[in-house]
């Protein structure tokens, strides 16, 4: 029996998935009780946990042989990142208490970063289970093309995306979250011991201009990409309803200056299959 966490979104359920089609059990983990029924009506065993809650956590984990474990995304964190301390607290608290056969982390490019960033949550998520003797896979996953999706609506209606991203000429790594769900549930089936990172990103890097030309094919008009000045960030994020934008204008900046990245470059990552033209066609064909 596997658990699962985080079923409800992409990368969870893709690990689900996979995991169903390969013909093993699984545990489904979610908060919401009432977006369960989906994942029971195809098999699933159910348990409801909260992430900051030790009891239900270890509960859930209870009884199963391995378990794919993720963090809700904070993108706005209080100074210090309380929030995600908490949350990993529990997580902690419950793995030690169930002392499960096999763990995959999902963890994050730039979880290794000493620089302050929004991203340094992920590297405490690394650090909590270090006492663990089962083996743990820390899936470190590059940026997700799925985050286009916020360029969507100004690529079709105005032939502009804004980048943070930047220069916009410069490959960034990325990956789809079905690539990583894929791999999650690959690592959850390998056999291996200790602790060890895999980094993954996709089968080419890609840059603002890459992503301005995806868009260009998948809309088939001209879409440019365009620079938002690093003066203009703070304003922006806080008019969309940030308190603390700070961690994630750190983000960007490791991204941009080079210092949030993969060990040489990525030639030791693992590589996904899907390619961002795939994404943003997807992306394009929603309604």
């Amino acid at each position: 029996m596997f658990a699962v966490t985080g079923v409800t979104g992409k990368v969870g359920g893709t690990v689900a998935h996979a995991l169903l089609t390969a013909g093993c059990p699984v545990r489904a983990v979610l908060r919401d009780p009432g977006k369960s029924e989906a994942w029971a009506a195809r098999g699933c065993e159910i348990a409801i946990a909260g992430a900051d809650n030790a009891a239900e956590l270890t509960q859930a984990f209870t009884g199963v042989e391995a378990a794919f474990v993720m963090l809700p995304p904070i993108f706005d964190p209080t100074p210090g990142f309380q929030e995600g301390k908490e949350m990993i607290a529990s997580l902690r608290a419950a793995l030690l208490q169930t002392k499960l056969s096999k763990i995959v982390v999902l963890s994050t490019i730039g979880a290794d970063a000493q620089q302050p960033n929004l991203l340094n949550q992920l590297g405490f998520l690394e650090h909590a289970p270090a006492e663990l003797p089962a083996p743990i896979s820390f899936l470190r996953a590059a940026w997700f093309m799925e985050n286009a999706a916020l360029d969507l609506a100004s690529a079709r209606n105005a032939g502009v995306i804004q980048s943070y991203l930047q220069p916009l000429d410069k490959p960034f790594p990325m990956v789809t979250t079905e690539d990583v769900g894929r791999v999650a549930a690959e690592l959850l089936l390998e056999n291996s011991s200790g602790h060890h990172v895999v980094e993954l990103e996709g089968p080419r890097r890609v840059s603002p201009d890459d992503l301005a030309k995806a868009f260009a094919n998948a809309l088939g008009r001209p879409v440019k990409s365009e620079i938002v000045l690093r003066e203009r960030w703070e304003a922006l994020f806080r008019e969309e309803g940030m308190r603390n934008p700070t961690p994630r204008m750190q983000m960007i900046d490791g991204f941009n200056a080079g210092w949030i990245e993969f060990a040489q470059h990525g030639a030791n990552a693992r590589k996904g299959i899907r390619p961002i033209n795939d994404v943003i066609a997807a992306l394009a064909n929603q309604k």
